[in-house]
């Protein structure tokens, strides 16, 4: 069984950006602050095609979860389960996390807004083994005796 990637959310244009900002004023990574920090909005508005109130006044399906508005912990559990990997280096939750998620949970399930199309990331080739790709030849050999 092969087991597929995740898809980094910071890995997706601006949003490392956005992560740096956070780290340097917290203010960033605040949903009630989101007027202060319009590049907030923009950075969204061009990776999901939506901005933060247009996430928040987007309507749900009547199955919606609320996957916007578990504890970071449970949202990175519950992002790897649809393919996301929402953490940084160190595999905490991104400080973003708080303003990324409603736009990001919209995109995925195609309720609003759009992902940007992921690069071909070709899997990487196997390794052969030298020792039994010498057996292999030897193989050959022996039947042509």
């Amino acid at each position: 069984m092969t087991q597929t990637a995740l898809r980094r959310l910071i890995d997706l244009p601006g949003i490392a950006d956005l992560e740096a900002r956070a780290l340097m004023k917290p203010g960033h990574a605040d949903p009630s602050r989101r007027d202060e920090f319009p590049e907030v909005s923009a950075v969204l508005a061009a990776v999901f095609g939506l901005t933060a109130e247009a996430a928040e006044d987007a309507p749900r399906p009547d199955d919606w979860d609320g996957i916007e508005r578990l504890s970071p912990l449970d949202q990175v559990e519950a992002f790897a389960a649809e393919g996301w990997d929402v953490t940084d280096a160190k595999k905490k939750p991104l400080r973003m996390l708080a303003v990324l998620a409603e736009p990001l949970a919209l995109a995925m399930r195609g309720v609003a807004g759009s992902l940007p199309e992921a690069p071909f990331v070709p899997e990487p080739k196997e390794d052969t083994d030298p020792w039994g790709a010498g057996l292999a030849a030897e193989a050959v050999r022996f039947r042509k005796r």
